[in-house]
């Protein structure tokens, strides 16, 4: 069958809406090691809310999870089925043992498993949303260079995502007719696909789970938000959307200036946002240089005429 969405290539960026800003900034810079590359608020709506960038040095594609602070709103986000449930990063397979014992020496619990032939640690962001950290080889992504972690033990960036489900063939119509996933293993309840050339940093995982309740998706402490995935270009982009609109998906959102990126957003048959991505050439350092990058507030354009107002209300955040 020929694939429709043939400009798919890779995780752009992985979203959550997580606590509180410091647990979240500490979680990811201190305890994981990731770089801030961008310290910025929420483009939609008229309330403030931190958006938090974390990567490696540059934030490439791929390496990036984003995080909007929720605890200020008051707003808990519902678990289940139908929803984007874990966030895998990839790090050395000879790195698996420095990071049992790191994050257990912070104070996590820390599960053991393989599955699809990958040992996995598997724990939990302070906000209750679930993570693991995949041992892989052969990984060029560059780790952050100057964290709390030493680079050859960081983390290469995403390595996959696992969707909980109700049905896994829906799903499977979704990610080879309109995503241009391959079904490349099962395993038990769990189907895995890859897009773009495939390997860490391209899977998404489908776990089948029908006795969990429906998931909420608005915006709330404690789920993953969306998925981001490359596309090369506005062309590309525009062929996604056209290709899922002609398999009857006509909620797709119009094309979305998200500042550092350009987005077209889906919500998939499983309740999972996916996000089409097409990088602006100037990538993170298009309000400030690469010297300064994730180093200071960045207001974005929505709020620029309200620019003291943003900083009153968005919660105090201390950073180095």
């Amino acid at each position: 069958m020929t694939h429709i969405a043939a400009g798919i290539e890779r995780h752009h960026h992985i979203t959550l809406c997580v606590g509180t800003a410091q647990e979240d900034y500490d979680f990811h810079t201190q305890v994981l090691g990731l770089k801030s590359v961008k310290k910025t608020a929420l483009y939609d709506g008229d309330v403030p809310i931190y958006h938090l960038y974390y990567g490696n040095d540059v934030g490439l594609e791929s390496t990036l999870v984003t995080t909007f602070p929720m605890r200020q709103s008051g707003r808990v986000g519902r678990r289940g089925t139908n929803q984007t449930k874990v966030l895998l990063l990839a790090v050395p397979d000879t790195a698996l043992g420095y990071w049992r014992d790191r994050l257990r020496d912070h104070g996590f619990t820390v599960e053991e498993l393989e599955r699809f032939g990958e040992k996995q640690l598997h724990f939990t962001h302070p906000c209750g949303i679930e993570y693991a950290l995949v041992g892989v080889t052969n990984d060029q992504r560059e780790a952050h260079s100057s964290g709390p972690v030493p680079q050859e033990m960081g983390i290469h960036g995403t390595h996959g995502i696992t969707v909980s489900v109700y049905d896994l063939d829906l799903s499977a119509d979704f990610m080879t007719q309109g995503w241009s996933g391959r079904h490349t293993q099962e395993e038990g309840d769990h189907a895995r696909f890859g897009v773009g050339q495939g390997g860490s940093g391209a899977i998404v995982d489908f776990v089948a789970e029908p006795g969990l309740g429906q998931a909420g998706w608005m915006h709330g402490e404690g789920i993953v938000h969306h998925t981001a995935f490359q596309v090369a270009n506005f062309v590309a982009q525009d062929a996604v959307k056209d290709g899922l609109v002609g398999l009857g998906f006509t909620d797709v959102s119009d094309r979305k200036d998200r500042g550092y990126f350009d987005s077209v957003y889906v919500r998939t048959p499983g309740g999972a946002m996916f996000e089409a991505t097409v990088s602006k050439s100037t990538g993170f350092v298009i309000d400030e240089p690469y010297e300064e990058l994730g180093k200071n507030f960045q207001v974005p354009p929505v709020f620029a005429d309200r620019r003291e107002y943003l900083l009153s209300y968005l919660e105090p955040l201390q950073y180095s």
